[in-house]
């Protein structure tokens, strides 16, 4: 399936709109602290575990988005957007949220 944050595929016209698809991943984010505060080989400033962890919750996000679309027998997700927030009372949860439209495109 193609997923792109355009509003359209150049190469492929949509010929039907089906909806808007999500997918959202929630983690903790009190495992990064807890993480970096042991952390000793941050090179350049960047945490590769904290970047890992963000990299596996857009991964589910755009999953699940996915899925969605299958569901909807879609073809393609067009005009992606990926958005980051954080939630608890401490900012202790991290979401990643993709949301999107599933479209059918021509043959």
């Amino acid at each position: 399936m193609i997923i792109a944050t355009t509003p359209d595929i150049p190469e492929q016209p949509v010929s039907r709109t089906l909806g808007i698809v999500t997918g959202e991943a929630i983690i903790g984010a009190n495992i990064f602290r807890d993480f970096l505060a042991g952390v000793t080989n941050i090179v350049g400033g960047r945490a590769g575990g904290y970047e890992k962890a963000l990299r596996q919750a857009r991964d589910i996000a755009l999953q699940e988005m996915q899925e969605d679309a299958t569901a909807l027998g879609a073809d393609a997700v067009v005009g992606v957007d990926l958005d980051y927030e954080t939630l608890g009372v401490e900012n202790g949860m991290l979401m990643v949220t993709a949301t999107g439209t599933a479209v059918k495109l021509r043959a």
